[in-house]
C-alpha cells in the first residue's frame, strides 16, 4: 500500500508539474513579457527543465512500480499498459528534448519552418501530459482489497 501511495504521488507530480508549466506559466510569459524574441529563450529554459524533470519522475515510477511489483503485486495487463504510457511519455521527453527543440533553435536561427518545429513540440508536450494524466488516473483508480 505505501508504494502505491507513491506511485500516485509522483504521478500527481508529474501531471501536475506538466499542467502548471506547459499551460499557465508559459503562456503567462509570452502574455507578460510581450515580446516573443523576450519570452521564447525563457520558455525553452522552462521546458528543457520540463523534460529533464519527466524523465527523472518516470524513471521514479519506473522503479517504484518495480518494487511494487516485487512485493507481491500481480503484473496484469491493466500495468503493463500503464508502464507503457510511462515509457511513452519518457520517449516524448527526449524526443522533444533532443529532436524538436534542436530544430526550433535551427529554424528561428536560419529562417526554416518555426511553425512546424512548434506544432511538433506542442504535440510532444501535449502527449506528455496526456500520458502523465493517464498515469495518474490509473494508480489512483480504487483497489479492491484482495481476499
Amino acid at each position: 500500500m505505501p508504494l502505491q501511495r507513491l506511485a500516485v504521488f509522483v504521478a500527481a507530480l508529474w501531471w501536475g508539474g506538466l499542467s502548471a508549466l506547459s499551460f499557465l506559466a508559459v503562456p503567462l510569459l509570452f502574455a507578460t513579457l510581450g515580446s516573443p524574441a523576450v519570452a521564447g529563450p525563457v520558455a525553452a529554459k522552462i521546458f528543457s527543465l520540463q523534460c529533464w524533470a519527466g524523465l527523472l519522475l518516470g524513471l521514479a515510477l519506473l522503479l517504484i512500480l518495480r518494487r511494487w511489483r516485487g512485493e507481491g503485486a500481480s503484473i496484469a495487463t491493466a500495468a503493463l499498459t500503464t508502464l507503457g504510457f510511462v515509457l511513452f511519455a519518457m520517449l516524448l521527453a527526449l524526443v522533444q528534448e533532443f529532436g524538436v527543440a534542436q530544430n526550433i533553435v535551427t529554424a528561428r536561427a536560419s529562417g526554416g519552418n518555426l511553425r512546424l518545429w512548434h506544432a511538433a513540440g506542442t504535440a510532444m508536450v501535449l502527449g506528455q501530459w496526456l500520458c502523465a494524466g493517464a498515469v495518474l488516473w490509473r494508480l489512483s483508480a480504487p483497489r479492491t482489497p484482495s481476499a
